[in-house]
C-alpha cells in the first residue's frame, strides 16, 4: 500500500524517511527516526511497535540488518504481510518484504539506504527510486535527496491504487528549530490528489522558514544595502535606530527569524523584504 525510502546523509549526520501511499496520513504511521541512532519505515499491515523497537536496538549498536531480523523474529502477528526498512548511523540499510504482501512488493538496500514498497505499479518503482537516490550522491541536504527519490518512485507509477498521502521526517542533532530540537524536517500531506508534489512544495517553504542561512551568501548590512533595508523596514512599520533590531523584529513577524544574522542579511530575507508582503502571520 506504500513506497518509502529510509536513508542516511552522505556525511552521516542526518537520518530520515520519505513515504507516499494511497492511505490516509501515512506519515502518522510509517516513519520514525532518532538523531545519532537511526530511522525506520514500517508498512504493509504496519506494526507500529517496530518503530520504538528498532530505534532501541539501533541505539544499542545493533546493525540495521540484525535489527530487521530481530523485529521479524519477535513479531507474533502476520509477518508474511509485513514490510520494513531500517538504516543506522553506519553500514548498509536493510529491508524486509513478507511473501504475502500485495503485489508488486519488494525492496532494495545498500550503503546508508533501504527502499521498499508494496501494491506497486511494478518493480520499476523501487528500481527508479534507487537510481535517483544514487544519482544524487552530491546533494548534501538529505530532505531534498529523499524527496527526489520519492518523486522518482511516484513518476514510475507508485502505489497502483493511486495517490493520497506523503510525508518526510528527517532528524539531525541540534538542527531543529532554534537549535533546541533534533527534528530537522517533519512534513506531512495527509490527503491530497498529488501528495508527492505537494510535499516537495512544502519542503521549499520549510527551507525558507527553517533552514539556517549559508554564511557564504550573507550580504553585509552596510552602505546602499543598509540604506535600502532601513527604508523598506520603515515602510513596513519597523523603524528603529538599531537596524539589526528592526530587521529582527520584522523577520519575527514574517516567520523568518531562523535566517537572521546580526550585521548581515540573507539574500532570501532581502528578497522577501523587497516583496513587501506578509507571508504567513503567526
Amino acid at each position: 500500500m506504500t513506497f518509502s525510502i529510509v536513508a542516511r546523509s552522505a556525511d552521516g549526520t542526518a537520518l530520515g524517511v520519505a513515504v507516499a501511499s494511497k492511505f490516509l496520513g501515512a506519515g502518522a504511521a510509517v516513519p520514525a527516526a532518532l538523531a545519532d541512532v537511526g530511522a525506520i519505515a514500517t508498512q504493509s499491515y504496519a506494526n507500529l511497535a517496530y518503530r520504538p523497537q528498532a530505534l532501541t536496538l539501533l541505539g544499542t549498536g545493533v546493525a540495521a540488518t540484525d535489527t530487521v531480523r530481530a523485529l521479524i523474529a519477535g513479531d507474533a502477528g502476520p509477518v508474511a504481510q509485513r514490510q520494513v526498512g531500517v538504516v543506522g548511523t553506519h553500514g548498509p540499510g536493510a529491508t524486509f518484504t513478507g511473501d504475502r504482501c500485495h503485489a508488486w512488493a519488494g525492496g532494495a538496500a545498500g550503503d546508508g539506504y533501504a527502499i521498499q514498497g508494496n501494491m506497486l505499479a511494478g518493480p520499476q518503482v523501487v528500481a527508479d527510486m534507487a537510481t535517483a537516490w544514487l544519482a544524487c550522491a552530491d546533494q548534501p541536504r538529505l530532505p531534498y535527496r529523499l524527496v527526489d527519490a520519492l518523486r522518482a518512485g511516484d513518476l514510475a507509477g507508485g502505489d497502483r491504487r493511486g495517490r493520497q498521502s506523503a510525508a518526510l521526517l528527517v532528524v539531525a542533532k541540534g538542527m531543529g528549530y532554534g537549535g533546541t530540537s533534533d527534528v530537522l524536517a517533519d512534513l506531512r500531506v495527509d490527503d491530497h490528489p498529488d501528495p508527492v508534489a505537494e510535499l516537495a512544495r512544502l519542503l521549499e517553504l520549510h527551507t525558507l522558514y527553517f533552514e539556517r542561512p549559508d554564511p557564504a551568501t550573507l550580504i553585509p548590512l552596510i552602505g546602499e544595502v543598509a540604506d535600502e533595508v532601513r527604508a523598506r523596514l520603515v515602510t513596513a512599520g519597523h523603524a528603529a535606530a538599531d537596524l539589526d533590531a528592526a530587521l529582527a523584529d520584522w523577520a519575527g513577524i514574517e516567520n523568518l527569524e531562523e535566517r537572521i544574522v546580526p550585521g548581515a542579511i540573507d539574500p532570501l530575507v532581502l528578497a522577501q523584504l523587497r516583496s513587501n508582503g506578509s507571508l504567513s502571520p503567526r
